[in-house]
């Protein structure tokens, strides 16, 4: 295809340009260490992130109205302390560790990826993370987005197609002009039946040694890549 059309990219963030789950097993260990608290934090991880998708979907389906995602971090780690037996933290600890997710680390070819990318094209957030989330996040990790864009601007979470087209609204683009930047299957097809181009990102250990999903690109996207600098790398070379 011609790479000149496109005017922007959007990103997913969490698993495809910063490392969540070893972000949130070096902020438990490190809770742990000042309060001395045994746990295993791996598993807090992904207990944690694994109530994810299902708390959005209620705001999602329409049987809770909008709730940002913070909001729904802190409800979940409640649930997570309980049910892993966590007890002791005082609300402002709870609050730290909640604001954990705004502490990210990034992936080690996204900084640099991203910094090439930005010489041709608009670099916007299409994230279901809330706009304080990504705004600290970028100031944790020094990513270059010019735009932070996703759920709480569009009122939506991803995968509705809200969350896409008034992203795209936003930066006065057609979809056509904008290619979606993921490691996530799901994310892509629902910008792709949106008309956005699309680039797949391997990030095959996001959720751990023994991840099973988004091994493989699951459609025809416009562009495989296994980092963000291999992505510059294709299309600044206009693959």
């Amino acid at each position: 295809m011609d790479f000149t059309t496109i005017k922007a990219l959007t990103f997913d963030v969490f698993g495809t340009v910063v490392d969540w789950r070893s972000s949130i097993i070096r902020e438990g260990q490190d809770l742990g260490r000042r309060l001395g608290i045994e746990a295993d934090w791996a598993s807090v991880a992904d207990a944690w992130r694994g109530r994810y998708n299902p708390s959005m979907e209620r705001v999602r389906s329409g049987e809770r109205g909008w709730v940002k995602l913070d909001q729904l971090h802190r409800e979940n780690l409640l649930e997570v302390l309980e049910a892993q037996a966590i007890s002791g933290l005082s609300e402002a600890e709870i609050d730290h560790f909640n604001r954990a997710w705004h502490r990210l680390d990034p992936w080690p070819d996204a900084v640099p990826g991203l910094s090439r990318l930005k010489q041709r094209y608009i670099l916007a957030t299409l994230s279901n993370g809330n706009v304080a989330l990504m705004v600290n996040m970028a100031r944790h990790s020094g990513l270059p987005w010019d735009a932070i864009l996703g759920a709480e601007t569009a009122r939506a979470y991803k995968p509705r197609p809200e969350a896409y087209l008034r992203s795209a609204d936003f930066l006065g683009l057609e979809p056509g002009q904008i290619m979606m930047v993921a490691a996530h299957n799901g994310d892509l097809i629902a910008a792709g039946n949106l008309g956005f181009h699309t680039a797949f990102i391997h990030r095959p250990t996001e959720y751990g040694p023994n991840q099973a999903t988004d091994l493989q690109p699951e459609r025809d996207y416009d562009c495989v890549a296994a980092s963000l600098q291999d992505l510059a790398d294709q299309l600044l070379a206009d693959c």
